[in-house]
């Protein structure tokens, strides 16, 4: 027996979708839309201003990775000051994530318009970071109301982002198989985007131009985030956060430096899951193929080479063991330092 909670979400995906965002925005009767962007992605906040005309009331473009407590104030004071009665995201994780919290806080509801692969928009997953600490939660308010995959808008996305990007979805999926709650629904979908994403991360690494791959990598990302957003994460995302919130270091790169080592330390406990990707990968050996493909997308070669000193690693079992994840296979405080080790040294 299992059990299936299908996700309230509208998605509306395909070459120039961005031009159906005052559409969406018309569909849930907002009025005064607060536009939501990082300071690099301006000139996309501006397009999408100027699409939604008088149903935007303002802008702010401070959003900030791993979502920082500061950032979401300063974010609600505009959205009061403009008398905001939702909001619309675009970018990527950082920005999806500061439209989650404003919808956690204040109750606005989000359009939300991805521009990488992270998969965070699938997910009623909410994290605030604050004094060196991430805190996470599950709440169906922060679930955007409606998603705008548009692939024409990752063109601009450089080769050393979308990998990693990809394989932080690909995480989303792997943990998504072994989850205490996962359900031969989200066996399908985790196997579909795994494949997909496997398959077309080469492609847009290697010509940012071509609009097949970026199409498929984009439903890849969308499988794969709706199957972490279907299920409840493990030791992977739990170290993550901690390392991201700890020492601030980029959320897609840090996923996709730690996800070969932690699906070696867990597929043996979940040979199920480790089916499902032995076919995705079309490989016997799925940690190997995780990290190979890791080093053809160009990903940076341990947690070393993020910058982060030996010395830090020693805080990280104490924060994960405090409040640790679901698991196919407790981790031990020596389980979690030879995880962090082997991630660090890497390859």
């Amino acid at each position: 027996m299992f059990v299936h909670d299908a996700l309230p979400m509208r998605v509306v995906f395909g070459p120039g979708a961005l031009d159906r965002v005052a559409e969406e925005v018309d569909l849930l009767g907002l009025h005064r839309v607060l536009v939501l962007s990082t300071p690099r992605q301006g000139a996309l906040a501006a397009r999408v201003t100027a699409l939604l005309g008088e149903r935007a009331a303002g802008t702010f473009d401070g959003a900030r990775m791993h979502v920082p407590s500061a950032t979401v104030a300063a974010a609600e004071d505009v959205a009061a000051s403009v008398r905001a009665d939702g909001c619309l995201a675009i970018g990527g994780g950082s920005t999806i994530g500061l439209a989650k919290a404003l919808s956690l806080r204040q109750g606005l509801p989000s359009v939300v318009v991805p521009t990488t692969y992270a998969g965070s928009e699938m997910t009623p997953v909410w994290g605030l970071t604050e004094d060196g600490r991430k805190t996470t939660g599950r709440d169906p308010v922060v679930l955007p109301r409606s998603v705008v995959y548009d692939p024409d808008l990752t063109h601009a996305l450089p080769a050393a982002v979308s990998g990693p990007s990809g394989l932080n979805a690909i995480a989303h999926a792997v943990e998504a198989l072994y989850a205490p709650n996962a359900t031969p629904v989200i066996s399908a979908m985790a196997e579909r985007g795994v494949r997909d994403l496997a398959a077309a991360l080469p492609l847009v690494v290697a010509d940012g131009s071509d609009g097949a791959a970026r199409s498929l990598a984009l439903e890849g990302a969308w499988l794969c985030g709706a199957c972490l957003g279907a299920t409840t994460m493990g030791l992977h995302h739990k170290l993550c956060h901690v390392l991201g919130g700890m020492l601030d270091l980029p959320h897609a790169e840090t996923h996709a430096i730690v996800l070969p080592h932690v699906a070696a330390f867990n597929l043996p406990a979940a040979p199920e899951a480790d089916a499902v990707l032995r076919r995705a990968l079309g490989t016997d050996d799925v940690p190997a193929a995780l990290r190979d493909l890791a080093t053809t997308l160009g990903v940076p070669d341990g947690l070393r080479a993020l910058g982060v000193a030996h010395a830090d690693l020693a805080r990280v079992a104490d924060e994960v063991l405090a409040a640790p994840y679901s698991n196919p296979v407790a981790a031990t405080r020596a389980d979690i330092e030879a995880i962090v080790e082997a991630a660090w040294r890497s390859r």
